[in-house]
């Protein structure tokens, strides 16, 4: 695994990177940051009043969403990749 992964939320010219050696520790905080984020997020859209969301609006909320879920879940798979690849037993 290459030291830096590039988010797939990026756009083409890849700007930002993950660290694929931080402390596993580091790296779950990044994760779920964004994923606990995003989730208080969509449970405040789906409390609030019947009022109707602009669809506009609503395509921004979302891509605004998918941009945190996926950079979550790419830091995950860097955890999932460390950990698959570390010895049995050992004390990463």
């Amino acid at each position: 695994m290459n030291r830096y992964m590039s988010l797939t939320s990026n756009a083409d010219d890849q700007p930002l990177y993950v660290d694929t050696t931080a402390p596993l520790h580091v790296l779950l905080d990044a994760a779920g940051y964004r994923i606990r984020a995003v989730t208080q997020f969509l449970e405040n859209i789906a409390m609030r009043d019947e009022r109707p969301i602009d669809p506009t609006t609503l395509q921004d909320l979302a891509q605004l969403c998918c941009i945190s879920l996926r950079d979550g879940c790419d830091v995950m798979d860097v955890i999932a990749r460390r950990l698959d690849a570390a010895p049995a037993g050992s004390a990463l």
